[in-house]
């Protein structure tokens, strides 16, 4: 098989190219996946749709590919809470793992998946690997109450292949949103996505609300699906796919700021996390407020 022909109607330029509809990208991605086509049409594909631009039509259609290949990990009596790590600590560091953590300690089962996209950042496995907890091996039933993190070789080897197109020709491509917006969970779950420009915001909300996604979406931390401990971002819901917005948000820094670590590697997050577990640190406020929201959306599902 190929899809020449689907990357003969993307790759005409940004004014130029034409959206796919949901069932043809379900039909591309899904040959990407399954390893039907070339590496040069697979540079082809990445290239072309990071010039245009992804449809929330398109992300739909690409995550009904994936889902249909997916490894999905069982949930055991209880909604479990998604969170995508993928992009790590760069100059912040990763309080991904502290999310997780403060959500399980509310007796919610969360997922942690995600694989380094950047050699250079501290990654939320090595900070939950510093704190006890390695990556699965294996996929497993996740209890109430209980944090794992799967890498996303486990999830699904494709997924892995086509993030890692990135570091080839350096630039992004629709892998990088999916795994943000994916549910690897058999059962009820709610996945917890972030976007790091404007845009992003608009086109991720209209793909949750096309594939009638439990979701909760913000402007997280360098990437990260974590509130930034020093802002009041906004925050917005959506139930079967129906927005709810939980909070406006504040522009700028707010007037008081938590202390953070300043060094940003493993062992210095996970001492930093584990003295906010201990009580002897304070929750950043916007981290929190954060773990409010999520547990409110766990309750109907």
């Amino acid at each position: 098989m190929s899809i020449s022909h689907y990357i003969k109607e993307i790759g005409r330029g940004k004014d130029g190219a034409r959206p796919l509809t949901r069932a043809q990208a379900a039909d591309l991605l899904g040959q990407v996946l399954d390893g039907n086509v070339t590496d040069l049409e697979i540079g082809g594909f990445c290239l072309a749709m990071r010039i245009k631009g992804e449809t929330p039509e398109e992300m739909a259609g690409f995550l009904d590919a994936l889902h249909q290949r997916l490894n999905l990990l069982p949930a055991q009596n209880g909604p479990v809470v998604v969170l995508p790590s993928y992009n790590g600590a760069r100059k912040l560091p990763v309080l991904t793992p502290l999310l997780a953590l403060l959500l399980a300690r509310e007796g919610v089962g969360v997922l942690v998946h995600g694989t380094p996209t950047e050699s250079s950042r501290v990654s939320s496995s090595d900070v939950l690997a510093a704190l006890g907890t390695p990556a699965l091996t294996a996929i497993k039933p996740i209890a109430p109450g209980e944090v794992v993190f799967a890498p996303t070789e486990l999830l699904s080897p494709a997924l892995k292949r086509l993030l890692d197109v990135r570091r080839a020709v350096g630039l992004r491509n629709p892998a990088h949103s999916l795994v943000k917006l994916m549910n690897p969970v058999a059962g009820k779950a709610l996945v917890v996505s972030s976007y790091t420009h404007p845009e992003y915001a608009l086109s991720m909300a209209a793909t949750f609300e096309l594939v009638k996604a439990d979701a909760l979406l913000l402007r997280g931390t360098e990437g990260e699906g974590v509130a930034d401990a020093r802002r009041a971002p906004q925050m917005q819901g959506f139930i079967k796919g129906q927005r709810v917005l939980f909070d406006e948000g504040v522009r700028g820094t707010l007037p008081s700021v938590p202390d953070l670590p300043k060094a940003i590697d493993a062992a210095s997050t996970a001492a930093y996390i584990r003295s906010v577990l201990d009580g002897n640190s304070p929750v950043p406020p916007s981290i929190s407020q954060q773990v409010e929201h999520i547990v409110q959306l766990t309750r109907p599902l």
